[in-house]
């Protein structure tokens, strides 16, 4: 489901206030089972299935085992990004150690180091275009695509000029090789359920 916010035009401070705003109005009318986010000034709702709560499950015990319990590792957290009303919640990501969040409570997207986005069938599109354009225009090292509906990971890496320069496809059951990223990982997806 999409609404489309109107009247807006570039950031200023005095629309900071009302995409504040916006985000408030999106945690009182998304439903639950759903997750709400901001994409291109259209609020977006998608439902949750098991398959994708398992696999952002798998991937964050990972994490965790990696980078400790202390590690900042977050997910369907608001995460403000470059482009136009971009305000993502995204399925997981993690915030680099010593990173601070801003005067709002909010981590910067330049302090992100990874992005997991599990596909929902209704926002496949935001996830394989519109998102992955403000990841990479936001400098997001690693993006990390699960679609359990194909069965593949769509690995994005060296974001350069607002793309990414390295993509790589994978069966679930191959790993994915993060060794020459910020994170120095590899993430096993053998356990990563089909939908």
């Amino acid at each position: 489901m999409t609404i489309a916010l109107t009247d807006r035009t570039e950031m200023a401070e005095s629309e900071e206030k009302t995409f504040d705003d916006t985000f408030e109005l999106l945690y009182e009318i998304v439903p639950e089972g759903y997750k709400g986010e901001i994409v291109e000034g259209a609020i977006v709702m998608s439902p949750q299935r098991r398959a994708h709560s398992a696999i952002i499950r798998i991937v964050l015990r990972q994490l965790e085992a990696e980078f400790g319990p202390d590690s900042t590792l977050e997910m369907d957290v608001r995460l403000d990004l470059p482009g136009y009303s971009n305000g993502f919640a995204p399925d997981l990501y993690k915030v680099a150690d010593g990173a601070s969040a801003d005067e709002r409570g909010n981590w910067r997207y330049q302090d992100v180091e990874f992005v997991l986005e599990v596909i929902s069938r209704g926002t496949a599109d935001n996830d394989y275009g519109r998102k992955k354009a403000a990841y990479a225009a936001g400098e997001i090292p690693v993006y990390l695509i699960a679609d359990p509906y194909t069965g593949m990971c769509h690995l994005h890496t060296v974001p350069k000029d607002g793309e990414y320069r390295g993509s790589l496809k994978l069966d679930f059951g191959q790993p994915v090789d993060l060794t020459d990223t910020a994170l120095g990982m590899t993430l096993q997806t053998d356990r990563f359920p089909r939908d």
